[in-house]
């Protein structure tokens, strides 16, 4: 077979494939299942998937052979994709230690920091497509979608050691009752403690932004921990506010933790890492290139931050924009709001100041820029072989929603140390 004719997950997106998918809500949960499949495919958790991934695999030879008009055999089939998944950036682990899985998975920061310890990714969710392309073309899988869905949920294995959630907050209507696990209802927390519930794992590791802490006047955690520590179980020490910059990047980013232990276990006493003593500056994780033209401001937009400033200032309020300098550290990366416009850059590299998109006005000859998505990437902890296969608003987007890998990384070590 031609390399040009061989069988890829891609094709599955192509229109031709799409014309014939029954259903074209369900081609990214037979990826999901398909790809799933062939991580797994020499371990036990590969009967999780093999009976459903059967019968993707041979809708997918069907498919394959009404759109190029060749024969193709279901073996020869298996073994292109089974090299397709494998052949990305960050391959699942040949020996592992430990299984976990990926909840709300977003771009795979909780995956990353995992498999670096030797961790065995055996499920992922994530809903948002853009997000899944950028996962799949990382780690050669593709999330499940919607996890509130049974339909999700049911293809979640047993016997994982380690459950991972970047979950959203969420207020619970608890007024005038325990806050327990059935008044998180219709939240996304609820489905979380719903497959803890059901599938017992040794550890979880949850994370969510700082303000969780006083989110609901503090009810929302007060209700979470009473969930976690009395319907199912867990032994739960108090939950941290982690700050990525003590761990290695440049980046003022606070992030509440929660990790807990199935009481088996045995673990009575939990330590959060201690920072560590490495200064990192803006400068080191700097393009080492001039960037493109189109991450410089033009002088009418540079003009209508200033305005915004002042009018705020004048009514005494913070507001605006904020310029990083080499020798400092970037506000946390978030995306929406004022979240590229806080973390300009001054880079006077630049020489030709044509512009390469349409603005207003003319590019600023302060050298005044947006810091690039590959520097978010940095700053969020992704090394620079990390895929980035879309748009720059998606990727500006994926990497403000993202974890923080290696404070992620040094807290799960931890976690993992501690598990029989």
């Amino acid at each position: 077979m031609k390399a040009k004719e061989e069988l890829s997950i891609y094709d599955l997106d192509s229109k031709d494939f799409q014309k014939r998918v029954k259903d074209p809500n369900l081609t990214n949960q037979k990826k999901a299942v398909l790809t799933h499949y062939l991580h797994n495919i020499e371990n036990g958790v590969s009967k999780n998937y093999i009976k459903e991934a059967g019968k993707v695999l041979k809708e997918y030879v069907h498919l394959y052979e009404e759109v190029n008009d060749l024969v193709l055999e279901e073996d020869n089939a298996l073994q292109q994709l089974l090299f397709e998944v494998n052949n990305v950036p960050f391959p699942t682990p040949k020996e592992n230690k430990f299984k976990f899985i990926d909840l709300f998975a977003g771009i795979g920061g909780f995956r990353m920091a995992m498999q670096n310890l030797g961790g065995k990714c055996v499920f992922t969710s994530e809903w948002d497509k853009e997000a899944q392309k950028t996962y799949q073309a990382n780690y050669g899988e593709v999330p499940f979608g919607d996890i509130t869905k049974e339909e999700t949920k049911k293809f979640i294995p047993d016997g994982f050691d380690v459950l991972c959630a970047g979950f959203p907050c969420q207020a619970f209507s608890i007024a005038g009752k325990r806050g327990g696990f059935e008044d998180t209802r219709g939240t996304l927390f609820f489905d979380v403690a719903e497959i803890i519930k059901r599938k017992k794992p040794k550890a979880i590791f949850l994370e969510n932004v700082k303000g969780l802490r006083n989110h609901d006047k503090g009810k929302t955690l007060e209700t979470i921990l009473n969930v976690l520590r009395n319907d199912l179980d867990y032994y739960v020490p108090d939950p941290q506010i982690i700050n990525a910059k003590d761990f290695g990047v440049p980046q003022n980013r606070e992030r509440i933790y929660i990790v807990g232990f199935r009481k088996d276990q045995n673990v009575s006493r939990f330590e959060y890492p201690k920072p560590l003593q490495k200064k990192v500056e803006f400068k080191d994780i700097r393009e080492k290139k001039v960037p493109p033209t189109k991450f410089y401001l033009s002088t009418q937009y540079l003009q209508t931050l200033h305005n915004h400033r002042e009018r705020h200032a004048s009514k005494g309020n913070g507001f605006g924009f904020e310029i990083i300098p080499d020798n400092g550290i970037a506000n946390a990366v978030v995306c929406g709001g004022m979240g590229r416009e806080r973390n300009l850059v001054i880079d006077k590299r630049i020489k030709d100041f044509t512009p390469t998109t349409h603005i207003k006005g003319e590019v600023n000859r302060e050298g005044i820029r947006k810091m690039t998505p590959r520097e978010w990437a940095r700053l969020q902890g992704f090394p620079d072989n990390f895929l980035i296969p879309v748009a720059d608003a998606s990727a500006y987007k994926q990497f403000g929603n993202s974890v923080a890998v290696p404070a992620i990384q040094a807290t799960a070590k931890e976690i993992i140390l501690r598990l029989k």
